[in-house]
């Protein structure tokens, strides 16, 4: 706890998880994808989930799983 009554979570949060997993998978998958190829295609999605993973994140964050 700190001084002004505040918890801080330090990112532990469903928010923070689930936004970290999200863009965990898309830099796995585009790691597969330099690996077999590479597959442009492949990392093109990869970076589209990455982004969805701060999308997802953000959106949790806002309906209140997220740190306040």
């Amino acid at each position: 706890m700190s001084g002004n009554g505040k918890h801080y979570h330090h990112g532990r949060t469903p928010a923070a998880w689930t936004g970290s997993m999200v863009s965990g998978v898309g830099f796995l998958l585009g790691t597969v994808a330099f690996l077999i190829g590479p597959n442009w295609v492949l990392v093109w999605i990869s970076i589209a989930i990455i982004l969805g993973g701060a999308v997802v994140g953000g959106i949790m964050s806002k309906m209140g799983m997220g740190q306040a």
